[in-house]
């Protein structure tokens, strides 16, 4: 059976580790943002579903060292110090490609964790 708590504690390490906050994550597992609060609070333990969704998307974290606290964190040391979650495929390339030359930078905004936020006009 999972540990809740000391699951909590890794995923909160996977968070720290790529620099990214709980609804990053969400989206990039593709998962509701509410499983991610759920998860963290106590509420649910995670779903196989998640786990694999969590072990695709990034390949660095490694199945028994999330589940059971054993083995190490990123898995492979010989990797960048922060590699990116996924390689882009040439279908994602060609969407990318394909959505920045139908939108254009309007506006963009960051968010402060003390509340305040700047806007900039490219």
């Amino acid at each position: 059976m999972i540990n809740s708590e000391n699951f909590i504690k890794r995923l909160e390490e996977i968070f720290r580790y790529y620099g990214i906050s709980a609804s990053v994550f969400a989206d990039k597992i593709n998962v509701q943002r509410s499983s991610i609060s759920h998860l963290l609070s106590g509420r649910n333990k995670p779903s196989l579903e998640f786990v694999l969704k969590l072990t695709k998307t990034f390949p660095e974290v490694d199945l028994y060292w999330l589940l059971d606290g054993k083995g190490t964190f990123p898995s492979d040391t010989s990797k960048a110090e922060h590699p990116t979650p996924s390689e882009p495929t040439a279908q994602n390339e060609s969407q990318r490609k394909s959505l920045k030359s139908d939108k254009q930078i309007d506006r963009i905004v960051i968010f402060y964790t003390n509340g305040s936020f700047e806007s900039f006009n490219p």
